[in-house]
């Protein structure tokens, strides 16, 4: 994905909604949401537009209604996103991350294992 895209916490909301049911109506989109947020119709439709806006959604006109679908994949927005968040509390270094965690005994054994895979699945790739 050549541009990044960021999306609001509001924003994630709906993609990953859409990610699971699209398309979705604007009315949809609200009744499936009511119950974690106290979003109206028209907050929704405010929220729909700034992310057109963005690239991140696109609709089609069917009868009266429009129906959303997401423009962008969960992993384009997940690498921008973990890129972003890297930067802002870690100046971008994995490590730093990841001893911090171990500081904070943040890490199970199952989520060393699953490291130790990764890592390992990454060093063969480059073989």
């Amino acid at each position: 994905m050549e541009e990044k895209i960021k999306l609001s916490s509001s924003e994630w909301k709906i993609i990953s909604l859409l990610w699971e049911n699209q398309p979705m109506t604007i009315m949809q989109i609200t009744n499936a949401l009511s119950s974690d947020t106290a979003w109206t119709k028209h907050t929704v439709i405010t929220l729909l537009k700034r992310m057109e806006a963005k690239n991140a959604v696109s609709y089609e006109q069917i009868g009266n209604a429009k129906h959303y679908s997401a423009l962008i994949t969960r992993e384009d927005v997940a690498v921008s996103e973990t890129q972003s968040f890297l930067q802002r509390l870690y100046r971008g270094s994995i490590g730093m991350m990841v001893n911090s965690m171990i500081k904070q005994n943040a890490l199970s054994k199952e989520d060393i294992d699953e490291l130790y895979d990764i890592l390992k699945e990454a060093e063969n790739k480059d073989d």
